[in-house]
């Protein structure tokens, strides 16, 4: 399995490009429409979008892959965010994202299949409602739930901190290490966020 990451050229998440067999492509969280032009690039075809959450930056680019023929999934429970992402947009000031349907849906403890990838889902809710986390191999697509040292917000529409310490808290007791793929900022692994991390402890 190899994981490219498209990092945001402007306020937008990280979106990871997995592929197993170095043709076909899962966008994780396409938050701007050049993932498909950077996929080109790479040799690659996005068959499938996964979404972590619905937030206007997570979603940003998922209309025009749609377009091109992409499937797109998105968390069951965050289906009313994906809907009325444009108000996140306009609380923070940005312009409005492309709206879309999604194809599919999917909630903690599905298992999904596509291009020889597999992805657990793991309900991670405190960011959003529905957020989701995904295990594929060794990694941890974990959206906005855990960052490098952080975690995501818990102020907006759909936070609560509760939650989300007892999500982050989950995904420390998963057995083993992996790498940690977030929505915004580095890469880290989850042996190093059950001991330093600043906000929820292990």
């Amino acid at each position: 399995m190899n994981i490219h990451l498209i990092e945001p050229m402007g306020f937008a998440a990280n979106c990871y490009l997995v592929t197993e067999d170095g043709k076909h492509a899962v966008a994780v969280d396409p938050g701007e429409a050049r993932v498909l032009t950077r996929a080109q690039e790479l040799g690659l075809t996005i068959t499938h979008a996964l979404l972590t959450h619905g937030h206007f930056d997570h979603i940003g680019g998922c209309a025009a892959l749609q377009a091109a023929g992409v499937k797109i999934g998105c968390p069951k429970d965050d289906l009313f965010e994906v809907q009325y992402a444009n108000e996140g947009a306009r609380f923070f000031g940005m312009p409005p994202v492309p709206l879309f349907t999604p194809d599919f849906t999917y909630k903690g403890g599905d298992t999904l299949q596509f291009d020889g990838l597999t992805f657990r889902v793991i309900a991670t809710p405190g960011h959003t409602q529905g957020s989701v986390c995904f295990l594929s191999g060794d990694a941890l697509f974990a959206g906005d739930t855990l960052f490098q040292g952080s975690v995501g917000r818990w102020d907006l529409r759909g936070g609560d901190f509760r939650a989300l310490e007892k999500s982050v808290k989950a995904l420390y007791a998963l057995a083993g290490d992996y790498t940690v793929f977030p929505g915004h900022g580095d890469k880290t692994t989850l042996s190093f966020e059950r001991k330093y991390n600043g906000v929820i402890r292990c």
